[in-house]
């Protein structure tokens, strides 16, 4: 690699908006999928768990805490 190189690959990393709460709530959603499918596959066809539990778990997973990980950003303190 030349120095050139080098610094774009600093550059990319340089504004790396993914912090550790992000990977924290990706990691969130995806246990919550995970628990989601877990639940609907195991229960009985007509239980609680295959009707209601499951699909609160996956919508959760899918249509809120994913997507709040994708998109949240710490705020900047005004000496940064």
């Amino acid at each position: 690699m030349t120095r050139k190189d080098n610094h774009n690959v600093d550059r990319l990393f340089e504004g790396w908006a993914f912090g550790k709460i992000n990977y924290f709530l990706f990691g969130a959603g995806l246990t919550l999928l995970i628990l989601g499918y877990f639940f609907m596959a195991n229960g009985e066809v007509n239980s609680f768990q295959s009707l209601t539990l499951a699909p609160i778990l996956l919508f959760l997973g899918y249509i809120i805490v994913i997507p709040v990980a994708l998109v949240f950003r710490e705020k900047q303190t005004e000496n940064e």
